[in-house]
């Protein structure tokens, strides 16, 4: 008999696997529980940020409904041949199941013709099957896409609910902490509620935990040293501010891009609407980049000639 070993990944240990774990909004709970209870679901659509619990939802549905599933993640499946070969196959074979549930998760990453394709099928194939789209960018799906989902907006459990979430792990693995170090890490990374578990348990030795913040804050010091770059740039800035990169070490620019955005204002003129198009299109790049630190810096760069051009403009 094959044992089934656990997770010791935190965030996947305590994922919450049915609707009762699920922190979120009596109005959104209540909805869902209908749909469980009734065996059968819309099609539906879930934004929100990241950690929000998108997917985790999604599961959540599909597992207490007697379903076929198909998953897929379309960050990395999003072309119209994926549509095609495989969610169109799923939908059209036929199922002992009463209901085939396919999720495509990060749906928004999906590329317009196959949005247009995937319209097609949930029309086609829309008495037995249905559809669950995540995604933080909903912006990017067309419109006819949009109309025939249900949209159920999943807001961030506020910091007091999370605390309250993450002292429960913690004392599940016998954790010894100090509630202000957890009050720490979750002001840091606060909403995304995977970082902050994941930061939890890298922050945890010999069950213990022991929080260093100076170290974090130190991560985020070289931001405040992009934006002042950004605040006068000359020739020298682009490599000025790919040292500061390279010095920070750091391999997920998530913060940087919310930064050049949340303090636009310290350094942008009036470019402010050309510097935002900019930092979404980097954004929605980085999902497909191997290598993110040219992404970031070709953000910068961009970001650099648009500051200058206005000056010019001004001048």
């Amino acid at each position: 008999m094959a044992i089934t070993k656990e997770h010791t990944i935190w965030v996947e240990k305590y994922r919450p696997k049915t609707l009762q774990e699920y922190v979120c909004t009596d109005k959104v709970r209540d909805k869902m529980q209908e749909y469980i209870d009734n065996q059968d679901i819309p099609h539906l659509l879930f934004p929100g940020t990241p950690g929000a619990g998108k997917t985790t939802l999604a599961r959540i549905l599909a597992s207490n409904i007697n379903c076929d599933l198909l998953y897929i993640n379309a960050t990395e499946d999003r072309d119209m041949e994926t549509i095609k070969d495989k969610v169109g196959k799923f939908a059209a074979a036929a199922s002992f199941k009463p209901l085939k549930i396919i999720i495509l998760d990060e749906a928004t990453h999906i590329l317009q013709a196959s949005q247009v394709l995937l319209l097609n099928m949930i029309e086609t194939y829309s008495l037995k099957t249905r559809f669950i789209l995540t995604g933080n960018y909903v912006e990017r799906l067309i419109p006819a896409l949009k109309s025939r989902l249900q949209q159920h907006d999943l807001i961030t459990p506020d910091k007091k609910q999370i605390a309250l979430t993450v002292t429960d792990i913690l004392d599940k693995e016998e954790i010894e902490y100090d509630i202000k170090d957890v009050a720490f890490i979750i002001n840091n990374f606060y909403p995304d509620q995977r970082a902050i578990i994941n930061n939890l348990q890298k922050n945890t030795s010999d069950n213990k935990l022991v929080i260093n913040q100076n170290e974090i804050l130190a991560k985020d010091e070289y931001v405040d040293k992009i934006i002042n770059e950004l605040k006068k740039p000359s020739s020298k800035s682009f490599n000025i501010i790919r040292q500061y990169v390279v010095d920070s070490k750091i391999g997920d620019f998530e913060n940087v891009y919310k930064q050049l955005y949340d303090r636009l204002d310290d350094y942008c003129g009036n470019a402010g609407g050309s510097i935002t198009i900019k930092i979404e299109e980097y954004l929605y790049h980085k999902n497909f980049r191997v290598d993110q630190e040219i992404n970031i810096m070709a953000c910068i760069a961009s970001i650099i000639e648009i500051v200058n051009n206005n000056k010019l403009i001004k001048g």
